[in-house]
């Protein structure tokens, strides 16, 4: 009797599985998946751009009101095979003294950069109104694959299990003569 009830419910299993898999299919048998949505590369539209090894970003500076700098653009991890991971922001705003004034974090959308992906990001700072510039940091976790090429052939190189944290800077990231995109 036991053996028969497992038998029923197995079947039962691979009835709701072949529905499943079914209702992905067109009409004309091939598998249909929710596209993708995809961002032309070089991404149009955005004012500024830098890069790192890994990590590409592009964004627009804007002021949607008084007091308020909104850095707002895409990240793009457009040629690493690994993932870029955690990537998260600092705005800061600096007066002519050089002393921080205004200060905000935040992080892409996504924890998870693959390749050839992009993420949004964006950046509400509340200014202090005494700012001569604003300063992007940028950071994010990449471990590299641990393979090497030599003379055409791959082979492991041994490798840290931890993720090496990569931290860069844009100095005057809203400038109107710096880090433009073209």
């Amino acid at each position: 009797m036991r053996a028969m009830r497992r038998m029923n419910a197995n079947r039962i299993a691979l009835l709701i599985l072949s529905a499943v898999g079914l209702s992905a299919c067109a009409e004309d048998g091939t598998l249909q998946l929710p596209a993708a949505a995809s961002t032309p590369f070089p991404p149009p539209g955005y004012t500024h751009r830098v890069g790192s090894s890994h990590v590409l970003l592009y964004w627009n500076c804007s002021r949607p009101e008084l007091g308020i700098l909104q850095v707002k653009g895409l990240a793009f991890n457009p040629w690493s095979d690994q993932p870029i991971r955690f990537l998260a922001f600092d705005l800061v705003g600096v007066d002519s003294g050089e002393r921080t004034v205004s200060q905000v974090e935040g992080e892409a959308r996504d924890f998870l950069l693959g390749t050839n992906r992009d993420t949004p990001f964006r950046l509400d700072l509340r200014t202090a109104g005494t700012e001569a510039r604003f300063d992007l940091f940028y950071r994010y976790r990449f471990q590299d694959s641990g393979r090497s090429i030599i003379a055409g052939q791959g082979f492991a190189v041994p490798h840290l299990l931890a993720q090496m944290q990569q931290q860069f800077s844009v100095r005057d990231a809203c400038s109107e003569t710096q880090h433009l995109a073209r």
